[in-house]
């Protein structure tokens, strides 16, 4: 969930850096290449959205980065025909995770489409809309976020006097982290 903002810092860096990165920050928590695998993936598929072109097109050139053991697992899973329903897991973990993102990217037109099409699929909402709203927030921008859903928004700072980030605050830590 967390790999959108490290996918943005490492996304001026070309594919295998962006990556090699992602690898790296999921290794931190999950022992599983997996997961380290998938993680690569998300990173890519921001990084091409942020450079304009279209993830899901690149998705064969991406899977040929991936780790040769765990390759064709994800080719199933981030596959056109692929669907939610077919999992052969929970969506909370990294194969139907990834692949339900994708499917909800791929099937809807705009982020807030994409995101209601994630967490309506149940289970691990939280991880699934996570992955979809990096995906989908790449690819249409921050334009396309609902502001219903952004004014509410508000960060409170622990240990700085009660001080509390508010959306246009957040905007501008954004905008600063992709520059």
């Amino acid at each position: 969930m967390r790999a959108a903002t490290s996918a943005v810092a490492f996304a001026h860096a070309g594919r295998r850096a962006t990556m090699d990165a992602a690898r790296r920050i999921a290794a931190l928590t999950h022992g599983d290449r997996a997961a380290w695998e998938g993680t690569a993936i998300f990173h890519e598929l921001v990084r091409l959205a942020l450079d304009g072109a279209d993830p899901l097109a690149e998705l064969p050139a991406v899977l040929a980065a991936v780790h040769p053991d765990h390759r064709e697992r994800y080719a199933v899973v981030l596959a056109p025909d692929w669907h939610p329903g077919r999992a052969t897991e929970a969506n909370g973990a990294v194969w139907p995770c990834l692949g339900s993102a994708v499917w909800a990217l791929r099937t809807t037109d705009g982020f807030e489409q994409a995101l209601c099409a994630a967490v309506d699929l149940g289970g691990d909402t939280d991880t699934v809309a996570a992955v979809t709203g990096g995906l989908a927030g790449a690819r249409y921008g921050l334009a396309a976020v609902p502001r219903r859903w952004t004014e509410p928004l508000h960060v409170p700072l622990p240990g700085f006097g009660g001080r509390v980030l508010r959306a246009a605050e957040l905007g501008w830590i954004a905008e600063q982290l992709a520059a």
